[in-house]
């Protein structure tokens, strides 16, 4: 095996421990947002608890899994291989500090000013009586998550360098968990006391943001670390993660712009666009965090010390490697969601307030966001490479010139498809982003093996043609005139299990390489 192929075992190896953390969250989340569909449906209360938590939620992205993540891990490998101990301490006790102080801030004034930025949000909002008051009460009581959120990121991003992969990425489960715990708890009980019930899963929010936190403590103590409160503004590593931190936050800003964008839109549509589109996206989640974040997760620490070396082409190898795995693992469920769409929403979501127009509208939304997952899982792949590299012009770039085409695409496209129009241009534009990013890099660092990705995605089209045949084939197999959960659960599981069986029978008469690696790797994880 080539020394630079050998990197997809390496990348799978530490993806495919990320990947059974991320699961396993997936899992709880889809479990979570089922409660919420249970409990609320798609009507006001949810619509108002998506905005809510959309604020907050804005700066964590930011935060928990962009630019501070990544710009962390690059200096903090650094000091963990050039610098001594004391150094590396020093440092994480600064940094702690250091966003500490500036999150609570942010919290505090988020609270303060909640009601101007609900209004900026989804001003259609105020149309509904009681939408907007019940929208603010709901962000106060979540925007601490904020800070709780982005220290866990810091812990995942530390532990991540130390390789530590498992018990970070579960993390995120104990999050869900404590959500529906805490949360569908309270939404039944606080009725009683004269509150919304959906004021019980604003605090479940919060208890699983502390859960997350915490859980990552014990691997962080067993490493040696230890969090004391220390600040020192003129200290190197401080101020390299603010430089590298601040131009990489308003290249991300242009995302949560975006997402603004789409909330504001979204208002505009009918009743339950709000909730439909967040639905939709969960689901996209699944696989983006199983496949995509997982990939990023396990490739930063690998392409932040081969930038550190100036092994260019070795980086190029290892991006290559794991953006085959992405398409490999992306394209043929981003297929299989738009042909079982609907049969899958209506299995987790269509009980309670949730009904079957709530089902179409959702699986609707659904396939149009499945046009761009391919892009979602590269460009959480490609841009920590430009962080590692000390090069965040680009990602900015790419990001505004995404804000602009988005803008421009829901304009002319809203009043045809309503709520479907932001799920289309949301993947339209991250795909421009993904080509966008991918050409400059290959500039940047002289080039990567293109003919190795493109003859791989060629393989992975066909391989997906093949299953996707064979899925629909079975879709009027198993077409039932009720809507039975068993039927449902049959019409599901046969159409995943035909997929899985027929595209892991073409990728392997296709002799995909890397898929063969890939299953080696899982093999000798397993013990087999």
């Amino acid at each position: 095996m080539a020394k630079g192929e050998g990197c997809v075992v390496n990348v799978a190896k530490s993806a495919k421990s990320v990947s059974i953390a991320v699961f396993l969250s997936r899992i709880l989340g889809l479990i979570r947002e089922q409660v919420l569909a249970i409990l609320f449906g798609a009507g006001t209360q949810m619509d108002a608890f998506v905005v809510a938590f959309r604020i907050p939620n804005l700066l964590r992205d930011l935060f928990a899994e962009g630019a501070l993540s990544s710009a962390f891990v690059t200096v903090f490998t650094e000091y963990d291989q050039k610098r001594s101990r004391a150094e590396t301490q020093r440092l994480i006790n600064n940094v702690f500090t250091a966003i500490f102080i500036i999150l609570s801030l942010i919290c505090i004034l988020g609270i303060v000013f909640s009601n101007g930025l609900v209004k900026l949000m989804a001003p259609e909002f105020s149309e509904i009586p009681g939408k907007i008051s019940l929208t603010v009460n709901l962000t106060q009581i979540m925007f601490p998550f904020l800070l709780l959120i982005s220290l866990a990121a810091l812990l995942m991003g530390l532990l991540n360098a130390r390789g530590y992969f498992f018990i970070p990425s579960f993390a995120s489960s104990c999050f869900n968990l404590g959500s529906i715990l805490v949360g569908g708890g309270l939404a039944l009980w606080i009725p009683s006391l004269g509150y919304p019930a959906i004021y019980g899963m604003a605090i479940g929010t919060l208890f699983g943001g502390g859960l997350q936190l915490v859980i990552q403590l014990p691997s962080f103590k067993k490493e040696g670390f230890r969090l004391r409160p220390f600040l020192d503004l003129k200290d190197r590593g401080l101020r390299k993660i603010g430089r590298l931190i601040i131009p990489a936050i308003i290249g991300l800003s242009a995302t949560q712009i975006n997402i603004f964008v789409n909330t504001n839109f979204a208002s505009r549509c009918q009743e339950g666009s709000v909730a439909w589109l967040n639905y939709a996206f969960r689901l996209m989640q699944f696989p983006i965090g199983l496949f995509g974040v997982a990939l990023s997760v396990a490739t930063l620490p690998v392409v932040a010390r081969q930038a550190t070396m100036g092994d260019k082409k070795e980086l190029g190898n290892t991006l290559v490697s794991s953006l085959i795995l992405a398409f490999l693992m992306t394209f043929p469920a981003a297929c299989g969601l738009w042909i079982l769409a609907e049969p899958i929403i209506a299995l987790i979501f269509r009980h309670g307030h949730f009904t079957q127009f709530d089902t179409v509208m959702t699986a609707d939304a659904l396939k149009f966001y499945t046009i761009g997952l391919m892009a979602y899982s590269s460009v959480k792949i490609i841009v920590p490479v430009y962080y590692a590299l000390d090069d965040t012009k680009w990602p900015v770039i790419g990001s505004f010139l995404t804000v602009a085409l988005n803008i421009l695409i829901i304009t002319f496209t809203l009043n045809r498809f309503q709520h479907r129009a932001i799920a289309l241009s949301t993947s339209l534009t991250i795909l421009f982003n993904f080509l966008f990013l991918s050409v400059i890099l290959y500039k940047k660092i002289g080039g990567y093996p293109v003919s190795r990705l493109l003859g791989a995605l060629l393989k992975i089209l066909l391989a997906t043609s093949i299953m996707a045949f064979f899925v629909k084939l079975n879709t009027f197999v198993f077409v039932f005139q009720n809507t039975s959960l068993f039927n449902e659960i049959i019409n599901v599981f046969s159409g995943v299990f035909v997929g899985i069986i027929t595209y892991s029978l073409a990728v392997y008469l296709l002799r995909l390489k890397e898929a063969h690696e890939l299953l080696n790797a899982i093999k000798g994880r397993l013990g087999l």
